[in-house]
């Protein structure tokens, strides 16, 4: 008995071996690149008009739809102008701070020199007096002190200002600090109050020798108007 063949019966084909082809990928073509560049600035773009719909939603509500009988005491800035990023601010220490860091909250501040005069010290004082005015609330407001040239502030006035909280003392140069706030004309950059609002923007500055109870409406209303968008109190 023969044994069995493990060849291919005679006359049937070979198996074929398997082949593979390799197709490119399509390449990506200039109108392609150039509509994923506009869809991502599109996007981007609704992202950045969502994030500022509140704020644009308030000033709106403030100064178009409720005008009636109304003044504003504050000269209103426009347009407002953004905190610049390379006003290098500092604390006292000589720490740089952010302007980021000051953002979600309005900021009252007051321009001066570290000796302080005496209508330097008014301001200070009327910025905490201010401040207290709000009620509860005070705390979606802070103070600021840009405080300007060499020295530091004498001991007791600082202890002064920062027993009532909610007060930044920063360094700044006078020269950077005025390229982005500015005085009336024929005042000098030291005799306003500046108003700040969260996102960053300067928009009103208050007249010299202000009166309280007046700069209190403005910011009344303002508080009113931003209620939706800023917040009370720092994390």
């Amino acid at each position: 008995m023969s044994g069995s063949e493990s060849s291919a019966p005679a006359g049937s084909a070979a198996p074929e071996a398997l082949s593979f082809t390799v197709h490119s990928m399509p390449q990506p073509t200039l109108a392609d690149r150039r509509a994923r560049v506009v869809s991502g600035r599109l996007r981007l773009l609704i992202v950045l008009l969502a994030c500022a719909a509140p704020v644009i939603a308030s000033y709106f509500t403030y100064y178009v739809i409720r005008p009636e009988g109304r003044t504003n005491y504050g000269e209103l800035i426009q347009p407002s102008r953004t905190w610049p990023a390379d006003l290098g601010v500092r604390d006292l220490a000589g720490q740089p701070v952010s302007a980021a860091s000051l953002r979600g909250q309005w900021l009252l501040i007051t321009v001066g020199n570290a000796a302080c005069n005496t209508d330097c010290e008014q301001h200070l004082y009327m910025q905490r007096q201010l401040r207290e005015m709000l009620g509860r609330e005070r705390d979606r407001i802070d103070r600021v002190w840009l405080v300007t040239g060499e020295g530091t502030p004498a001991p007791a006035l600082r202890q002064a200002i920062e027993a009532t909280g909610s007060v930044w003392m920063l360094r700044a140069d006078r020269d950077a600090v005025a390229r982005w706030l500015m005085p009336a004309t024929g005042q000098a950059l030291e005799d306003h109050l500046y108003l700040v609002d969260p996102m960053g923007e300067w928009m009103m500055r208050m007249p010299v020798d202000p009166s309280p109870q007046k700069v209190k409406r403005d910011l009344d209303r303002l508080l009113r108007a931003s209620s939706s968008w800023d917040r009370a109190g720092r994390e």
